[in-house]
This record gives C-alpha cells, sequence and structure tokens, in this order.
C-alpha cells in the first residue's frame, strides 16, 4: 500500500471521528450521553461536535418521575442536526412516542395486553398514557359496570387492550373493560371449578331485583331466585333480604359453559311437603293467613312454607261472579276446609264455603214444599221469575208456575223487579243449589177441584168477554174458564153469532171435553141442544106418533117449567 492511499484512509477515519457518527439523521431516534443537567434543562451528546438541549420534563409524565442524572443514555428524537445557535435540536417525547408506536403495533398485531396511566378526563371519555403514546379510553370502556367516580383509577399503572390503531392520524383507541372481562372470566373459570352442585357456601349479597338476588361467592356471582329464598310465599327479595347482608347458600345447579350458577335458601332447610298428606287430611279445618288475592282465587298460607289455594268457586255459596279481593282482604285470618292435596305437584286446594253452612240446606230444613216464601223479584228471563229468599239464595218460578189459566208469557208482564210477591216451594235440590217455586199453586188446582165437572155433564157459564171467533166464559162454582167457538154457540146457524150474548150473560151447555192431565175443558151451547132433542124424542114422541117436533119440544119444555116449580 503506497504512503498517499495510507493517508487517505487515516483522514477518512479522522473525519467520522470528528463528526460522530455517519447513520445519525434528521428525523430518527438516536441514543445519546447526558453530559450536564442546567437548572431544567439536560445536555445531551449525541455524538456530534454539537450537543442538544431536553427539558426534563419530558423525561417525566404520568406514571414516571424525573430520575435522569449525568452519565445516562438516553433516547431522543433528532429533529434537526443544527439550530441557529448551533446545537441540535431534540426531543425527549417524540422519541418515546416513536418507540412506544413500534411496541404498540406488534402488541396490537399479538393481540396482546399494554399497560399505560390514565392521566386526563376528555369528552366522552379518557386520555392514556401508554409510555409515549396518547389513547383514547372511551368512558363505555373503563369498566364492566358504570363507574360514577373514576378518580381511583386516575395516574395508576394498568393494562389496556388496543381496540383500534391508525398510526397515519395518530389515534389509538384502548379498553379497560375488556381486560377486566378476560380476568373475570378467567378467574370465574377457575373459581367455577372448585365448585359443586349441592354444595352449601356463604356469600354477600350484591344486588337485589324483582325476580331474585345476586349473591357475590368471592369473585363470581349466583342468583338466588325469589322462589328459592324461603319455602313460604316471598313477592319481593326486600322482605328477607338487604345489600351486603351475609346469607349462606346452596348450589343448585352449575352451568360450566356459561359460569352461570343458581343458588337457594329453603333447601337448606327441611321440606315442609313432606308427609303433607297425614299434616292436612282432606275435608279438616285449619286456620290460615291471606297471602295474596289473584282474579281466580286467594292464596292461603297454613304454615311457613304451606300455602293453599281457595279456587273463587270455593270462596261463597251464594256470590258467583264476585273477585275475591271483595269477599277476603290480604293478610286476614280465614277458616279454611281441605278439599285435596297433591304432594307431586305441591298444591293443596282449599274451601272457604265449606266452613258455612249450605244455604240450601238451611233453606230445605226451614221450608219444605207446599211451604209459603216471600221475596223480591231479582231478575225476569225467558223462562220465568227469580226471587230472592231467606239465606240470600234465588229460588226460580217458572212460566208455567205462574197462573192456571193463562200463558206465563202473558202474566210474567204483570211483574217488576222490586216487588215482593209469595209463592209456594215445590222443590229444592241441593246438590244441583236449585229452589223451585210456583205462584198459581197458591190458589188452588181448578181442575183439582172441578167438582162433577165431566165429559158429557151440563153446566152453566157465565160470558166474561164477547170476540168475534166466539166467547169466553167461566164455568159457575168452579175457577174453570173455557172459549166457546162461533159454530159452537147454537145448533141453528143463524143464531151462531157471539153478538147476542154480553158479558154477565149466563147460559146451560154441554162439556164435550175435560182432560185433567191437558188441562183442557171444553163446553157447546150446540151439543147440548142436540142432546136435549134426541132426549125430547125419545121421551115425547116417537116416529109413528103422528106428532110434529114442535110438539114434542113444546111438551119437553111444559114439563122441564113445571119440574121448576115443584123444586
Amino acid at each position: 500500500m503506497s504512503a498517499v492511499e495510507t493517508t487517505r484512509e487515516d483522514f477518512a477515519a479522522l473525519l467520522d471521528e470528528s463528526f460522530g457518527r455517519a447513520d445519525v439523521s434528521e428525523g430518527a431516534v438516536v441514543k445519546g450521553i447526558v453530559v450536564a443537567i442546567e437548572k431544567d434543562l439536560a445536555i445531551i451528546d449525541i455524538g456530534l461536535k454539537t450537543e442538544g438541549r431536553v427539558a426534563l420534563r419530558e423525561f417525566a409524565g404520568p406514571g414516571r418521575e424525573n430520575a435522569i442524572k449525568v452519565g445516562d443514555e438516553v433516547e431522543v428524537y433528532l429533529e434537526r442536526v443544527e439550530n441557529a445557535m448551533g446545537e441540535a435540536v431534540l426531543s425527549r417525547d417524540k422519541a418515546r412516542r416513536e418507540e412506544s408506536w413500534v411496541k404498540l403495533e406488534k402488541a396490537f398485531t399479538a393481540n396482546e395486553k399494554v399497560f399505560g396511566v390514565i392521566f386526563n378526563q376528555v369528552k366522552g371519555g379518557f386520555t392514556v398514557d401508554l409510555d409515549g403514546a396518547v389513547a383514547f379510553l372511551p368512558r363505555s370502556q373503563v369498566d364492566i359496570r358504570p363507574i360514577r367516580d373514576v378518580a381511583p383509577l386516575m395516574h395508576n399503572q394498568q393494562p389496556f387492550q388496543i381496540l383500534k390503531m391508525d398510526r397515519r392520524r395518530g389515534n389509538i383507541v384502548v379498553s379497560r373493560r375488556t381486560v377486566l372481562e378476560e380476568t373475570r372470566a378467567e378467574q370465574r373459570h377457575e373459581l367455577v371449578q372448585n365448585l359443586e352442585e349441592g354444595q352449601a357456601i356463604e356469600g354477600v349479597v350484591k344486588n337485589i331485583t324483582d325476580y331474585g338476588a345476586f349473591v357475590d361467592l368471592g369473585g363470581i356471582d349466583g342468583l338466588l331466585h325469589v322462589t328459592d329464598i324461603a319455602w313460604r310465599r316471598v313477592n319481593h327479595p326486600t322482605e328477607v333480604l338487604t345489600i351486603g347482608q351475609t346469607v349462606k347458600v346452596k348450589i343448585i345447579k352449575i352451568n360450566h359453559e356459561t359460569h352461570r350458577i343458581s343458588l337457594g335458601m329453603k333447601q337448606l332447610l327441611g321440606d315442609p311437603w313432606e308427609g303433607i298428606e297425614a299434616k292436612y287430611p282432606v275435608e279438616a279445618r285449619f286456620k290460615g293467613r291471606v297471602t295474596n288475592i289473584t282474579d281466580y282465587g286467594a292464596f292461603v298460607e297454613l304454615e311457613p312454607g304451606i300455602e293453599g289455594l281457595i279456587h273463587v268457586s270455593e270462596m261463597s255459596w251464594t256470590k258467583k261472579n264476585v273477585h275475591p279481593g271483595k269477599i277476603v282482604s290480604t293478610s286476614q285470618e280465614v277458616e279454611v276446609q281441605v278439599l285435596e292435596v297433591d304432594s307431586a305437584k305441591r298444591r293443596i286446594s282449599l274451601g272457604l264455603k265449606q266452613t258455612l253452612q249450605n244455604p240450601w240446606e238451611a233453606f230445605a230444613e226451614k221450608y219444605a214444599p207446599g211451604a209459603v216464601v216471600e221475596g223480591e223479584v231479582k231478575n225476569k228471563t225467558e223462562f220465568g221469575l227469580f226471587l230472592g229468599l231467606d239465606g240470600d239464595v234465588d229460588g226460580m218460578v217458572h212460566l208455567s208456575d205462574l197462573d192456571w189459566n193463562r200463558p206465563g208469557e202473558q202474566v210474567i208482564d204483570e211483574y217488576r223487579k222490586g216487588d215482593m210477591v209469595k209463592a209456594v216451594v215445590l222443590d229444592v235440590d241441593v246438590e244441583k243449589e236449585r229452589i223451585s217455586l210456583g205462584i198459581k199453586q197458591l190458589a188452588g188446582d181448578p181442575f183439582a177441584e172441578a167438582g162433577d165437572v165431566k165429559k158429557g155433564a151440563i153446566v152453566t157459564c157465565e160470558v166474561t168477554d164477547v170476540k168475534d171467533g166466539g166467547i169466553e166464559v167461566k164455568l159457575t162454582g168452579t175457577d174453570l174458564s173455557a172459549f166457546i167457538k162461533r159454530s159452537e154457540l147454537a145448533r141453528d146457524r143463524n143464531d151462531q153469532r157471539p153478538e147476542r150474548f154480553s158479558v154477565g150473560d149466563k147460559m146451560d151447555a154441554r162439556v164435550t171435553l175435560f182432560d185433567r192431565k191437558a188441562r183442557k175443558v171444553q163446553v157447546s151451547v150446540k151439543a147440548l141442544e142436540i142432546a136435549e132433542e134426541k132426549e125430547a124424542v125419545a121421551t115425547y114422541g116417537s116416529q109413528d106418533s103422528g106428532a110434529s117436533l114442535g110438539d114434542i119440544l113444546g111438551a119437553a119444555l111444559k114439563q122441564r117449567a113445571e119440574e121448576a116449580k115443584e123444586d
């Protein structure tokens, strides 16, 4: 090697040594040595002939203290090699930010947690210092549950999960909630593995809802449903539990996939339903307290944990369409009778009305068939009248039992609601809860008291009404009525005129129909005239006597007149 070449290499080495490292360039992170500290500035040599100054505050930050000293090696961002004063322009903040972005991008790609410090509150959330890089923490991502006071979380190093990064815009979004959920899931999994169904454990009531209470079992919550708090009816968990209360519970069920745990308190106590049939035999009577009223009945507590249902149909003998709340009230003590016990379904059917006398039985004991009662007309229907009777029961008068002679549809119009009416008891059916009454039975049955009236008998009739088609008559000496058609008013067609008669007129007629079962009676003047003519012919004349019909009838009438005088 020539002397000239050696000189050139030495010169190049000296030149490199004079200007420092050749890899130093603006816009890059370089290493430097703290050579001096003046007031609030650190003098840093980055290997150039000139030195740079960095404010000491840039070495401090949220969760970090300013602890640099002379001789420490630090990384700084070289903005300019030399400014107007001949010094390098350096920045520790930018160096840390560049360094942090590289680390954060790697953590984001690998889905790893990063550590940072919440140092400020902004609109919609908080800012987090991730060792130089500033990230945004939305308020919804701070905790699993909403937190009112975040002061305890500020300025403390803690883990976060990066949700989104955009280096070009310089945006980073992080979540603390995700980390807590993962941690809790791990803890829950570990805790669940140590729990067993049927195990008794103590816990603290953490939250109370309408349907139950959440109990903290030491890092994992279990649900204590309201129906599993006690054997008796609990309308709301606050009747038994308070937040912060320590309770002993039994693990009923564990879902290892969802980590849901069902708890029970009543399962730690003896089951009151064991041997329930012997304790509450059918037809026995007990006293209990009304705990709940529904549209279909009322629940009665017989003892703690044992309730029975009084169905609305078993509450009152007479009040059929009344809400249970109008018969009993909550907390009222009542006497009930056991109707049915189903231990498998944990049901007891109770009756309230069975503890009271059946009003139909009481009525039957007091009023035998044939007795006369009086009641108020409660209702009119298409098939009869309903009367309110003693004992708050109703009796019915059927249309057919309103009047002996007139149709019920016509007679019922004469009655109004509220009228006081007398009636005869016809029948009492206790099982069907029916009382049959009759009004027409107050007067005797005209067919039963018809005397000598029979088919073929001659009766005297009194005209009660005159119509175009005939006349209405009443058989004197009886309560029987009949209608004589126009054609039956006389044998002679010229005399078959209803207008010949007036109300109050009396005449004799012959009974042509008398049917007690069908309750029908018919009379005829024409039939009587024909019968009298036949009788006269048979008595006063013959076919060969030569006497005229007029002579025969005259003789018959004369004899009848003489007999009437003798009488």
